[in-house]
């Protein structure tokens, strides 16, 4: 069959139209992920049905304001890639190290400030108090229906607007000149035998990784650990690193429960590289770089952008290869997941994270520490 012009333009526009409509109906929500958008309206939160929809408010919104715990190398790899991916954003990230300049940060957003800030690190120690100024965004909802690619496991399913995109793996750290790897401890328990009682290992006086051990343990089962742990009578110590690059120095012969990533940075300055760690079971592993978006953010659309590429396969390589191995456990691919593949893990995650600082007050008072009497 020959079609003369008309027939051939007629033919042109119908499949024209046929192909718009097409893309149309693929772009349209759907029936599910319209009704999910209805029930968190009610609930007062918003859930975008259209990722398309998300940049091109980031691009009218035009900037950025993040505040984080990652190192400044970290900030600086992250920024430059992301500034790739979104050149249309005005990016600007500050580091907020250590717990008292969150406690300040916490206080001022509670007195009405910190309103420069969008996208913000909410810190394991206040999780709880940031939570009142979140926006309530539906981002579990839009993560579960693709809008939002952020993996679900790491959103918040009580907030729903919480994304935690890395997670410190708790570990036991030693030195392999003063001590053999056969005789190290081959479980937690382990740390409860008479050979390791009497100043034979450091111990943390703020016990995280004695209270991530709950999710998998109990809080009972914990407790009664941390009182026998209190009886073998430690060196107990505050903070990790610097103790850490005393067990590579040999001034210490093992260590329970330091981070992960701290062990591996201070692996890499090691020159004698007698510093070397053990993974014990169940893993205590506490979510971290906690990120919500302030109620008063001016940019929220952006932040939603950098959330979901903290927790992309870009970003989640820049976190292992800057931290180190300071990615999720909980995404695929990352170098944590693939060390603890096979292994059992003891998570705080989602509304546990509230609970830890009640876990680890309660592990201290187990500690039994020796009081000073009054004269």
């Amino acid at each position: 069959m020959k079609l003369d012009n008309f027939g051939l333009l007629t033919l042109v526009l119908v499949l024209g139209l046929w192909s718009e409509g097409q893309s149309v109906l693929a772009a349209s929500p759907s029936s599910e992920l319209l009704k999910a958008k209805h029930e968190a309206e009610l609930k007062g939160y918003i859930l975008e049905t259209s990722r398309d929809e998300i940049v091109t408010k980031a691009k009218r919104e035009g900037k950025l304001r993040v505040t984080t715990t990652l190192s400044p190398t970290t900030i600086k790899e992250l920024t430059k890639a992301f500034k790739t991916e979104y050149p249309f954003l005005d990016l600007y990230v500050q580091e907020i190290a250590g717990s008292e300049a969150q406690q300040r940060f916490v206080l001022e957003i509670k007195a009405g400030g910190g309103k420069q800030w969008d996208a913000v690190h909410m810190s394991e120690d206040f999780y709880k108090e940031y939570q009142p100024f979140l926006k309530k965004i539906e981002i579990l909802g839009m993560a579960s229906h693709r809008v939002l690619n952020v993996p679900v496991q790491v959103v918040d399913p009580t907030s729903r607007a919480i994304v935690s995109a890395a997670s410190n793996l708790q570990i036991v750290a030693y030195n392999e000149k003063l001590m053999a790897a056969g005789n190290l401890p081959n479980a937690w328990e382990d740390f409860l035998k008479p050979e390791f009682k009497g100043k034979k290992f450091l111990a943390d006086i703020r016990p995280q990784e004695i209270a991530a051990l709950v999710p998998a343990w109990g809080l009972e089962k914990t407790l009664d650990f941390a009182r026998r742990i209190g009886a073998q009578n430690p060196v107990w110590i505050r903070g990790a690193t610097r103790m850490i690059t005393a067990v590579a120095a040999g001034e210490y012969m093992l260590f329970i429960g330091p981070n992960l990533q701290t062990v591996l940075q201070a692996k890499r300055k090691d020159p004698a590289g007698q510093l070397a760690y053990k993974i014990l079971e169940p893993i205590p592993t506490r979510l971290r770089e906690n990120i919500g978006v302030l109620e008063t953010a001016d940019h929220p659309y952006g932040a939603l952008l950098w959330m979901e590429f903290e927790t992309s396969p870009k970003g989640q390589k820049i976190l292992d290869e800057h931290e180190p191995y300071g990615a999720s456990v909980l995404i695929p691919g990352s170098k944590q997941q693939e060390l603890a593949k096979g292994r059992k893990l003891s998570v705080v995650m989602g509304s546990d994270q509230s609970k830890m600082e009640e876990w680890v007050a309660k592990v201290v008072e187990a500690y039994c520490f020796p009081k000073i009497q009054s004269k």
